[in-house]
């Protein structure tokens, strides 16, 4: 049993009403949690209501989950919105894959100075003479839009044409890939979530 002091001092994080906003923001329910986290959803309850204090094993359990580390959980200040500018300067253009001679498309982050990001988004450029991407999966969705050019992107053997202007939005976690088509280079916006 905690004394006063040490409870109103674990108070003041907000622990668990942190830990329900994590879970409100990635729509689970509090069954849905303990099967992630092998923890009942009593006891999940109980500390999202701030009627008991989670050991740090199992605050790290729960922190795993989400995707963020510890201090998500002990920073006392008002949260601040997060706000991360990337200026074109700033960018780095890398090839994919790394290290070929003639990759299959360059990317540059549009994100990368954000922590604790939900998605990540790039620029992707589709040279002329790029060969098609190898088959990949990743994360859970994927959001593509054509600035200039065409695209082919497969998504488990099914084929889409994107032309300028066009969007499409895919499970990610199925092999896809991506072709450059026409005469001139294809570039776009790529959002991905895991």
């Amino acid at each position: 049993m905690l004394s006063d002091t040490l409870s109103n001092e674990l108070q003041r994080y907000a622990i668990g009403p942190r830990i329900k906003a994590l879970r409100l923001r990635k729509k689970l329910g509090l069954v849905q949690l303990a099967g992630h986290t092998g923890l009942s959803p009593a006891m999940l309850s109980k500390i999202e209501r701030g009627q008991m204090f989670p050991t740090l094993p199992t605050l790290l359990r729960i922190a795993m989950v989400f995707g963020v580390g510890l201090d998500h959980f002990f920073n006392v200040d008002k949260e601040e919105p997060l706000i991360a500018v990337v200026r074109k300067r700033q960018r780095l253009k890398l090839p994919s894959p790394p290290g070929e001679k003639t990759p299959a498309f360059l990317f540059e982050s549009l994100d990368y100075p954000a922590s604790d990001r939900r998605m990540e988004s790039f620029y992707a450029e589709f040279p002329v003479d790029a060969p098609p991407s190898e088959p990949h999966q990743h994360g859970s969705a994927e959001f593509i839009y054509v600035l200039s050019g065409r695209l082919i992107v497969n998504v488990d053997g099914k084929e889409a044409a994107l032309d300028t202007g066009d969007a499409m939005y895919f499970d990610s976690s199925v092999p896809h890939s991506y072709r450059r088509e026409g005469k001139e280079m294809s570039t776009a916006i790529v959002v991905t979530s895991s």
